[in-house]
């Protein structure tokens, strides 16, 4: 549906129109309208490449693959064994399909792992970065807000290790690795940044996770496998 004379800018229609834009739920004049919008507000932006983060762990998982050409008319006439007519208008209302629409939507936001709910607006300069590594299924995305001085962490996929902790470091250029403690594998955490990186930390930036021993490095210096890290990037 056309939001484009909804609320305010990153408003509850603008998220969900962002959503659907970004799962290629709209048609091709919805399209091309949420397009033009997401690419004139910088917020609306912001929320379309966290969406893109967030599909985009999904790549690794699923080979591409080419339904046959007729599976959607087998699995309509299995589905609707009568003639469409025969059923009258409820098949071919368009609030019956966009309600089909929306529960796939809620599926994919279920499958990925990551909640829609308001969270506390980030401030300051803002970055992102996409956390993975080949070979792992340890996934997370994180978001920078300057003027807190916490590094928001998600987790989209992974699982806990008997008797290890995960833990985050920050990497500057060339300089050693600062921990900024042990993380879940699961759920949102909000993790300070040290104030040994804090001034200097921007675009550019390394945020890893590698896999300790239970409460983390004891050395202060990572002693474990690096199992996802990405690069911060300005948004």
């Amino acid at each position: 549906m056309s939001r484009d004379d909804q609320g305010s800018e990153g408003g509850e229609g603008d998220q969900v129109l962002v959503a659907e834009f970004a799962l290629g739920l709209l048609d091709a004049g919805e399209h091309e309208r949420a397009g033009r919008r997401i690419a004139a507000h910088p917020l609306l932006r912001r929320d379309y490449r966290l969406w893109r983060l967030r599909l985009g762990a999904l790549d690794h998982e699923f080979a591409e693959t080419a339904p046959p050409a007729d599976l959607f008319h087998r699995i309509e006439a299995r589905l609707f064994p009568a003639p469409a007519a025969a059923r009258g208008g409820f098949w071919q209302s368009l609030g019956f399909w966009r309600g089909v629409a929306a529960a796939c939507f809620a599926v994919a936001v279920i499958a990925v792992g990551v909640d829609l709910a308001p969270r506390p607006p980030l401030t300051g300069p803002e970055l992102v970065a996409a956390l993975e590594a080949e070979g792992s299924n340890v996934k997370f995305v994180a978001f920078y807000d300057q003027a807190a001085g916490t590094v928001r962490l998600a987790a989209l996929s992974g699982a806990a290790v008997p008797d290890k902790d995960f833990e985050l470091w920050a990497i500057q250029g060339k300089n050693a690795p600062v921990s900024m403690g042990v993380v879940p594998v699961s759920g949102k955490v909000d993790m300070p940044m040290p104030a040994t990186v804090k001034q200097t930390f921007g675009a550019g930036t390394v945020l890893a996770v590698t896999l300790e021993q239970k409460g983390g490095s004891p050395t202060g210096a990572p002693q474990g496998p690096i199992v996802a890290s990405g690069t911060a990037t300005a948004i």
